[in-house]
């Protein structure tokens, strides 16, 4: 039966619930990193000028270069860019290698030809580099192939659009962001359920059931309803769920921040069916890994660490949530459906336009209170998954429709996809992947030179 939000909210403080219907990116990351990425900028060039031209005014170059990287900040608000050394000759490198080493990684712009014993030199330092390459600048990139079979940490960008800097960046800085991560995984209710461990440089960590459930006890109750309000504010409509148990919900959502906060952790991972059934979990985590994934953190269910690494690698890369999804496929419209009961409601990013969603009960139990996100249709699509430090698997499609059937979890999207046959054929590593707005497979394949990973495209 469907419930007006106006019977939910009777009884509530629904002034209050205008001024939680945003909350601002200071608020919504408070744990995420955010010291500034230093980026060392070198400029590399011949003594005398040959091509691109033997009257190339260099410093003119190197004011004009600068100027761009000032106009990128904005794109880029915690890099900085530091440096800006000019090196000609062999005997310039080893002056420029201290900063080098104290950055977190390295920008060079090649200005002329003849320069590429120098881009050796600082990819030896093994430092994530970037050579950018304008046109006319120099042929040096011809060289970064060879040097990534070599196992050089670099990357090149050759282009005449300066903004193209900006993708290239932010591989740079997704490194030094996993590097400051943490998920935290609760996969049993015993407090030794798992051993720390690493990978990708992201600590994962075993989060302590007592701790979550003094978290819980601790949110206060007024709080809980008021961001219990939020979400009925925000449906479109709702069908399931009563108000106390979106309340318990939303103040499960408060606890599991609470922990994230306390123990520095930007992720967090739960085994939410199988506590859920043992009744070791007061609600379902399913609002809270939500509103979690559209804030900038990360909320992964079934203590799926491959998903959740997905998902915090794709939030510093691109800016996206992802959307954790059991695939359903129809061969017979070369169709792949995406199918799940969380999903983020704003796919395209904190500051994005929020998705449509419909307040529900988990499906596979018609219990606690889940989503429904009609995403945007037309949309391109990322799927992606972590299997492990030397592999991603990657593919796209496009979104053609929102199926709203009672068959599936409650969120479903049917995507177009190149080949649905080759993707039944050859799908391996487990059931989830993970969904994120538009087609980032240069964005990966870059973010691959730096972390070391293979590719393998399932479409």
């Amino acid at each position: 039966m469907d419930i007006s939000r106006r019977i939910f909210l009777q009884g509530s403080a629904a002034g209050a619930v205008g001024g939680l219907s945003m909350i601002s990116a200071k608020q919504a990351v408070a744990n995420a990193p955010s010291d500034p990425i230093k980026i060392r900028v070198i400029f590399l060039a011949k003594p005398v000028p040959t091509w691109p031209t033997p009257h190339l005014d260099v410093q003119k170059e190197i004011g004009k270069l600068n100027g761009v990287l000032s106009g990128l900040k904005r794109d880029l608000p915690d890099i900085s860019f530091e440096g800006g050394e000019l090196l000609r000759v062999a005997e310039d490198v080893p002056k420029a290698l201290p900063g080098v080493q104290e950055a977190d990684g390295v920008l060079m712009f090649n200005l002329t030809s003849t320069v590429g014993h120098l881009v050796r030199a600082i990819a030896d330092a093994g430092k994530p580099a970037l050579l950018f390459s304008q046109p006319y600048s120099g042929h040096d990139w011809s060289a970064i192939a060879d040097m990534q079979k070599e196992g050089k940490r670099i990357d090149a960008i050759a282009s005449s659009n300066y903004r193209d800097l900006i993708a290239g960046i932010r591989p740079l800085r997704t490194v030094k962001r996993l590097s400051q991560s943490k998920i935290l995984v609760l996969r049993k209710a015993e407090s030794d359920a798992t051993e720390s461990e690493e990978r990708l440089g992201v600590r994962i960590v075993p989060l302590q059931h007592d701790l979550l459930m003094r978290c819980y006890e601790s949110v206060d109750g007024k709080e809980a309803e008021k961001e219990a309000d939020r979400w009925i504010e925000g449906a479109v409509k709702v069908v399931e769920p009563t108000r106390e148990e979106i309340i318990k919900s939303s103040r499960f959502y408060l606890a599991m921040k609470k922990a994230m906060e306390e123990e520095n952790a930007q992720g967090i991972a739960i085994n939410c069916l199988g506590l859920f059934y043992a009744k070791k979990l007061p609600a379902y985590p399913c609002l809270g890994f939500s509103r979690l994934n559209s804030e900038g953190l990360v909320g992964a269910c079934e203590a799926d660490v491959q998903s959740a690494l997905t998902m915090l690698l794709f939030q510093y890369l691109t800016g996206k949530p992802g959307f954790i999804s059991d695939p359903v496929i129809d061969t017979a419209n070369n169709t792949v459906i995406h199918a799940h009961c969380v999903a983020a409601t704003r796919m395209a990013g904190t500051r994005g336009k929020e998705d449509p969603y419909i307040l529900r009960s988990h499906l596979e139990d018609d219990k606690g209170a889940a989503l429904q996100v009609k995403m945007q249709i037309g949309r391109k699509v990322t799927m992606a998954k972590v299997v492990s430090d030397d592999l991603m698997l990657l593919s796209t499609g496009e979104i053609t429709g929102n199926p709203d059937v009672d068959r599936g979890c409650r969120t479903k999207i049917a995507t177009k996809v190149a080949d649905a046959r080759k993707v039944l054929q050859q799908y391996s590593h487990g059931l989830h992947r993970v969904i994120f707005y538009d087609d980032h497979c240069r964005d990966v394949e870059s973010l691959s030179k730096y972390l070391g990973f293979k590719i393998v495209y399932e479409t």
